[in-house]
């Protein structure tokens, strides 16, 4: 047998009653008076310690603006929710809520405002929100798809339409370069959506089978229960899948101005790394 210590008892903590109307699985209080759902605070570090990450290549690197605000606002629900998960209080739990609402409002204005005029730009800022409050799980899906069929009619040779302009040489060149980045992006897209899934599958199962998990936490301990935590997972894999979107949106912008040669995507393990869009030399001049 491993060794391991007993779990306290649940208690009552700093922050008063709860007044949040959703309490995961994980039992209140049980190691600090100051955090209502320890590993569920914790488990938020993956969100602070990307958005960090995103942030710094976004500065250092030029990215559009909008990937900024984007990963600021990734850095916000990542803040929002430790603050929720700390406190089980209504107020934060809005915080966590409409933080991840505003970062796909980002997300589509990124999408569907390139390229457009600035009054279009105006109009798309204001009106999105207020439906994404009532569509919200229907327009990630409608974000996700539309950039895939971006990429595929932008990157896929056999889609796109051949610019007479250039040589069969240098044709052939672009061809090779774009069918690179296209499987690249789907791998991204895979294992993103895979963590998701996953993700959504965790999270279902500590909602249904609560009662029985809370019981085998308490059997084998800790820090073994830990592993257990299904909502601390969740905030993991989801953290990966939302980092992956937005350095996929930064790539693919570039690929709709015409830019691939002055990126690559940094990424040198599949899953002991987390990409992101670097500049490269080219023509002398370095992004």
């Amino acid at each position: 047998m491993l060794p391991s210590a007993p779990y306290p008892p649940a208690g009552t903590g700093y922050w008063g009653p709860v007044t949040s109307t959703i309490n995961w699985c994980e039992e209140d209080y049980y190691a600090t008076i100051y955090s209502a759902e320890i590993v569920n605070t914790i488990t938020n570090l993956m969100f602070v310690i990307l958005a960090w990450k995103g942030i710094a290549s976004c500065v250092r690197y030029g990215h559009d603006a909008v990937f900024l605000v984007g990963f600021i606002s990734y850095l916000v629900i990542g803040v929002g929710s430790m603050l929720f998960h700390s406190t089980l209080i209504y107020p934060m739990q809005l915080l966590d809520e409409l933080a991840m609402i505003y970062l796909m409002c980002i997300l589509v204005y990124a999408v569907f405002s390139h390229r457009k005029t600035p009054l279009a730009r105006i109009l798309i800022a204001p009106l999105y929100p207020v439906f994404h409050q009532n569509m919200f799980a229907l327009l990630t899906t409608v974000v996700v798809l539309r950039s895939m069929w971006i990429m595929e009619s932008l990157l896929n040779p056999t889609r796109r339409e051949r610019d007479g302009k250039i040589d069969a040489v240098e044709q052939k060149r672009r061809d090779e370069r774009d069918e690179k980045i296209l499987r690249t992006m789907w791998r991204m897209n895979y294992i993103g959506l895979s963590y998701v899934a996953i993700a959504f599958g965790i999270w279902n199962l500590d909602n249904i089978f609560c009662g029985t998990i809370r019981r085998w936490r308490r059997e084998v301990g800790l820090p073994w229960g830990i592993l257990l935590e299904g909502h601390g997972w969740w905030h993991i894999l989801t953290g990966i899948a939302a980092y992956n979107n937005l350095i996929w949106a930064i790539w693919l912008r570039y690929c709709r101005d015409g830019k691939q040669d002055l990126v690559e995507l940094d990424w040198p393990s599949t899953f002991t790394s987390m990409p992101i869009v670097v500049g490269v030399k080219s023509q002398g001049k370095e992004l």
